[in-house]
C-alpha cells in the first residue's frame, strides 16, 4: 500500500510540475524578445510624443518672446527718460528676441 501511494504521489507531482517546468522554459525562451522589445520601445519616440514635445517647446519660446517684448518695451520707455541702465537692458532684451525669433513659428 505505501508503494502505491508513493507512486500516485510521484505521478501527480510529475504532472503538476511538468506544467511549471514548461512555463518556466517558455519564460526563459521568450525573455530576450521581451527585453529587446521593451528596450526598443524606450529608445524610440512615437510621432505623437515628438509632436507634443515640439508643441511644448514652441509654447515656451512664445511665452519667453512675449515676456522679453514686455521687458524691452518697459526698458525702452525708461531709456527715453534718460536711464542709461534701462537702455542696456532694452538692448539685451532685443538681442535675445533676435536670437529666439528665427526659431519661433
Amino acid at each position: 500500500m505505501p508503494r502505491s501511494v508513493t507512486l500516485i504521489g510521484v505521478s501527480l507531482a510529475a504532472l503538476l510540475l511538468g506544467g511549471c517546468l514548461a512555463r518556466t522554459a517558455f519564460d526563459v525562451a521568450t525573455a530576450p524578445v521581451r527585453i529587446t522589445s521593451r528596450a526598443v520601445d524606450l529608445a524610440t519616440t512615437s510621432q505623437s510624443e515628438a509632436d507634443e514635445t515640439r508643441g511644448r517647446e514652441l509654447r515656451r519660446r512664445e511665452e519667453r518672446l512675449t515676456e522679453l517684448q514686455r521687458q524691452h518695451d518697459r526698458q525702452a520707455a525708461r531709456c527715453t527718460e534718460g536711464d542709461t541702465r534701462a537702455c542696456q537692458r532694452a538692448e539685451a532684451a532685443r538681442a535675445e528676441i533676435a536670437a529666439l525669433a528665427p526659431a519661433a513659428p
